[in-house]
């Protein structure tokens, strides 16, 4: 996610100024290739190359499975001139979530169309600015572009598309960002009272996988520079983290058969594994990267995902890298 003007009320993270003199305290490493730098490997092991690989190919989907991924790409227009299409190509998702697409109105793209027959894109109130949508192989039964209650629909919309399927709902999200300076915390807050709301009542209807760019890093494994960012950066303040965990494991008993796991996490207990890298200070060659990105389900739904991985070779096309997930059946 690249820096933001300061007056907007989702402002895209700096890297903190610790992060900041990590990041430049030596001179700037050379241009990556479109593969993996051979001189430098961060050490949580993932690649940092700063273009998308020539030839991108991924496994076979599994038998019986529905593969579902979810990009931030910083912007459709930016991403396609990338090689935003290489990646969908390769993946070739039954349901593909896209954040931060900055798109005016519906894109007539009729290779996305002829791909996924069911579009439905939220955009936002302000022109070139966030952007939500989600393209389908399957038709829904329903479509929503808004978050029930909340006071401000101007602020909502772009930010949340869900689709009701026969088995389960699909909310897509580009969650507010708490602002430079933690200056629309507030804004965030507002927006997680409502949203935690909102998905405990879908879960109370039919199970709900829960998706798309959702600017927090849960856990200090989830940022590279935890200490520097605590409490001062956007997506790592105790505001924001307890209301994430709290949407996982509710501190209301009444909610507490409606729990929702965080996937990725739980098929990699251990990694720190990042999904965005800020374009600045060279952070992507140096691991500098937080992990914003997300598929959250419904505890009943778990046992049905097959794999959950970052597609972490796919960068530059965006600041952020795919999140793709199988799960078992139809939706």
């Amino acid at each position: 996610m690249p820096p933001k003007r300061a007056s907007s009320s989702s402002t895209k993270r700096k890297a903190s100024d610790s992060e900041d003199d990590d990041a430049s305290s030596s001179k700037r490493a050379k241009k990556a290739s479109n593969t993996v730098e051979d001189s430098f490997t961060p050490a949580n092991g993932q690649p940092n190359n700063k273009t998308l690989p020539v030839n991108i190919s991924f496994p076979a989907k599994t038998d019986g499975a529905l593969r579902i991924a979810a990009w931030n790409i910083c912007g459709l227009a930016a991403s396609q001139k990338k090689g935003f299409k290489f990646y969908v190509e390769a993946e070739d998702p039954d349901v593909l979530v896209l954040t931060e697409t900055k798109v005016n109105n519906e894109p007539a793209d009729p290779a996305l169309k002829d791909r996924f027959p069911h579009c439905y894109w939220a955009i936002s109130a302000t022109k070139t600015y966030s952007g939500t949508a989600i393209l389908s192989k399957h038709e829904p039964i329903s479509v929503d572009r808004t978050l029930p209650g909340h006071p401000d629909p101007s602020l909502v919309k772009g930010r949340i598309v869900t689709l009701e399927f026969p088995s389960c709902y699909l909310v897509a999200t580009y969650v507010p960002n708490a602002g430079t300076g933690l200056k629309t915390l507030d804004v965030k807050k507002e927006w997680n009272v409502h949203f935690t709301r909102y998905i405990r009542d879908l879960d109370k209807k039919k199970p709900v996988i829960w998706t798309g760019d959702l600017n927090v890093a849960p856990t200090e494994i989830d940022l590279a520079n935890p200490k520097a960012n605590w409490n001062k950066t956007p997506g790592y303040t105790e505001a924001e983290t307890t209301a994430f965990k709290e949407i996982l494991n509710p501190p209301e008993e009444a909610d507490a058969e409606h729990k929702f796991v965080d996937v990725w996490r739980k098929l990699h207990p251990d990694d720190k594994h990042y999904t965005y890298w800020s374009y600045r200070f060279n952070c992507r060659y140096k691991g500098i990267g937080w992990r914003l990105d997300f598929f959250v389900l419904s505890e009943r739904l778990v046992e049905r995902v097959k794999m959950c991985e970052i597609r972490s070779e796919i960068w530059g096309a965006s600041d952020h890298c795919p999140l793709v997930m199988e799960i078992d059946g139809q939706l």
